[in-house]
């Protein structure tokens, strides 16, 4: 038996040994999560989004990187480069006001986080085809979901992290406090709303709103639980690896089938094609001699159902090309020729539904709805062109990539274009051109369009737009003073106070220095 003393040092070396790597970084991350759970109520409470959604993106990715650091994680894979563009995507709340704008840079970064995640350890983006991309992200997204629950029951050892006389008594504690604490908010609101007295007396004793307070905690878990999410499935992880999505035999077309499905869309595209190139040449004066019809109602009407064509060709030139059995090199070259003849006729549907909007824009002016379509119409032909140029050049692994650059580059022009600030300076230019002139819309757009309008308010005139208000007074009303909250701070608001403060100050100065009636 040994004695006492050569006992003690065992003990205390067992006491003190290194946790394992995976507990050392599982407690590391649940307390980055934390961490962001309170920096997030801190920051993301004041509303509209601005600097704020950018700086917690920030200190995301920053306290990501700091942790693989920390935690000794390989990051390797090309899916670690798309965390920068989330933050530059983030640093679009800061920059437009426009809601659209604003949900699109929101949906980039969303984007960009779950491809990191995916693709952020080891892997290949430029490889990845659509399955891929599509799956990866969808499972990346689903894992994050989970929380900080995976990292707590999986990978870190609590039986570990807790050695010594407190390990039962803690672990004993925390699921108590754990198991009590949501019973006693909820029942603890529900006898504040029953009764007034018990409500006076839990304000007098603790000192603040129960709703306030349950808005904060709600947050704050709900910023926590999505951080921890993120940081596990980027950084711990085993995610399953995505099984190539082979051509199934029984679905697979031949020449014939192929051939005779795009012999006869190419034949219905010519056929529309035809008909549409008379009236790109043709001028006003050939669409009322053919048709009927005046350039107004010409481009009323098909813009919508031509973009819905472009948009759908391109999954069925995809599909047909994923399930296309080529038995020899003449059915591949024939299979080029008709999906190369289907793009060629889709640029000339391109062209005629720009044109049809072009037509409807000089006729009505421009909204949102217009431009983000025709925007969209741009990023549709520079994803065929990208089919064109990999898919049927036997390289279809780097389309996906190709195309969802050309989405992010399409964010990042609306965002640097000002969309709302174009709309208004568009409208306003027919105004000046003695064009219809809709006053009632511009009090729709954003604050990017703010500035824009302020100095043409001379030009637009006092015609009411709503009840007793004009376009003047609803601008001032609505923008005359700045909330002060730096963390909702906007380059697209600041920008709208401060011409709206020049607009108010000039008006004051210009009413002073007005000789009075009487002085004459």
């Amino acid at each position: 038996m040994l004695p006492l003393s050569s006992t003690v040092p065992f003990r205390l070396r067992t006491e003190v040994c290194p946790l394992g790597e995976r507990t050392r970084l599982g407690l590391g991350l649940l307390g980055v999560s934390v961490a962001l759970g309170v920096l997030g109520d801190l920051l993301l409470r004041a509303t509209p989004w601005g600097i704020n959604f950018s700086v917690w993106i920030v200190l995301l990715v920053a306290l990501g990187a700091m942790s693989a650091r920390w935690g000794r994680v390989l990051v390797e894979g090309e899916g670690r480069w798309l965390v920068l563009v989330a933050i530059v995507f983030a640093c679009g709340t800061a920059l437009r006001d426009s809601p659209v704008v604003v949900s699109l840079d929101i949906l980039a970064v969303t984007v960009s986080l779950s491809l990191a995640v995916w693709r952020g350890r080891s892997g290949s983006l430029r490889q990845a085809g659509i399955s891929d991309y599509i799956i990866g992200g969808g499972l990346a997204g689903i894992f994050s979901s989970a929380g900080p629950v995976p990292v707590s029951v999986a990978d870190i050892d609590w039986a570990q992290t807790m050695r010594g006389r407190w390990k039962g008594g803690a672990l004993a504690v925390s699921r108590g406090v754990l198991l009590a604490a949501p019973l006693l908010v909820l029942f603890g609101a529900l006898f504040v709303a029953a009764d007034a007295v018990f409500e006076r007396l839990v304000l007098d004793v603790f000192g603040f709103d129960i709703a306030r307070v349950f808005s904060h905690f709600f947050l704050f878990c709900f910023l926590a639980w999505i951080s921890a999410g993120i940081l596990w499935t980027g950084l711990m992880a085993r995610l399953p690896r995505i099984p190539r999505l082979s051509r199934p035999g029984i679905f697979s077309l031949g020449i014939v089938e192929v051939g005779i499905v795009f012999g006869l869309l190419d034949f219905l595209f010519l056929t529309f094609v035809a008909i549409q190139v008379r009236y790109l040449f043709g001028g006003a004066g050939h669409l009322d001699d053919t048709a009927g019809l005046t350039y107004a109602e010409y481009a009323r009407h098909g813009f919508f159902e031509l973009t819905t064509v472009t948009a759908l060709a391109l999954p069925l030139l995809l599909l047909a090309h994923w399930l296309f059995r080529p038995d020899n090199r003449t059915h591949e070259i024939l299979f080029k020729a008709l999906a190369c003849s289907m793009v060629a006729l889709l640029f000339v549907v391109v062209a005629s539904a720009l044109q049809r909007m072009y037509l409807y824009t000089s006729e009505f002016g421009l909204t949102e709805l217009r431009l983000y379509t025709m925007i969209f119409m741009f990023w549709i032909s520079t994803v065929l062109l990208w089919f064109v140029l990999t898919v049927l050049r036997s390289n279809r692994e780097r389309f996906a990539v190709g195309a969802l650059a050309a989405g992010f580059a399409a964010i990042l022009a609306i965002n640097l274009m000002n969309p709302d600030a174009l709309i208004a300076g568009t409208n306003i230019d027919r105004l000046q051109e003695g064009k219809r002139f809709d006053h009632y819309y511009l009090t729709t757009l954003s604050a990017d369009a703010v500035p824009t309008i302020v100095d043409a308010l001379p030009e637009i005139g006092e015609q009411p737009v709503w009840q007793d208000f004009t376009l003047r007074q609803q601008i001032l009303y609505a923008w005359g003073e700045s909330p002060g909250d730096w963390r909702t701070w906007n380059l697209g608001r600041t920008r709208a106070y401060h011409a709206v403060d020049t607009y108010t100050d000039n008006s004051h100065k210009n009413s002073k220095n007005l000789p009075h009636p009487t002085s004459q």
